[in-house]
């Protein structure tokens, strides 16, 4: 069987996730993003019955879900193992984009929604925001640390890191990344070794 030229909706995705994460929402358009993506615009419709709205609420689930693997098979190791590569992940993004890129999920969350309407794609965000402090706070609370307390530490671990990846961009440099990670990583081991 031939393969088809058209692109996959996995990569129409992907591609807009990447585009999010670099230009933000407002600054995008669906015929940006499916130029980005190499798709016709007729084949991002055609996936996308919705348009834009659809697609970046698809885009942000898809960054979410992927983070959320990778911190689900590191958190295996235990929570340091995970936060190492949580930061190592937005790092890398970072630096590889050359300070352009950041998390689609929070670029989308600091858009201003339509007026009285939670926005598809700011539900979806707060649900990956939502997941990772959960997978974080379920390693905490299996080291022994208190589940408000555990609670408290992943949404400050997410919190933090979101933010220190929009400073890396601001600033041009993974410094703020490399601090954030000093300081989570001793409220970690802290919290471990004195849970209650």
């Amino acid at each position: 069987m031939a393969k088809s030229s058209a692109p996959s909706r996995e990569r129409i995705v992907a591609g807009a996730a990447d585009m999010i994460s670099r230009r933000g929402l407002s600054a995008t358009s669906i015929r940006d993003l499916a130029k980005h993506a190499k798709a016709p615009l007729g084949s991002t419709y055609h996936y996308f019955p919705e348009g834009k709205q659809q697609l970046v609420t698809e885009a942000v689930r898809y960054a979410g879900g992927a983070v959320a693997r990778i911190l689900r098979a590191e958190l295996g190791a235990g929570p340091v193992a995970g936060l190492r590569a949580f930061l190592g992940l937005w790092r890398g993004v970072v630096v590889e984009s050359d300070f352009r890129a950041g998390c689609p999920v929070l670029a989308v969350s600091v858009e201003e929604p339509p007026v009285d309407e939670v926005s598809p794609a700011l539900t979806a965000a707060a649900e990956a925001f939502g997941g990772w402090e959960r997978l974080l706070a379920e390693s905490l609370g299996e080291r022994g640390v208190a589940r408000d307390r555990a609670e408290g530490l992943a949404a400050l671990i997410v919190a933090s890191v979101e933010g220190a990846t929009a400073m890396c961009r601001a600033k041009g440099s993974a410094q703020p990344l490399d601090q954030v990670a000093q300081q989570l990583e001793a409220l970690i081991v802290g919290a471990i070794d004195r849970p209650a």
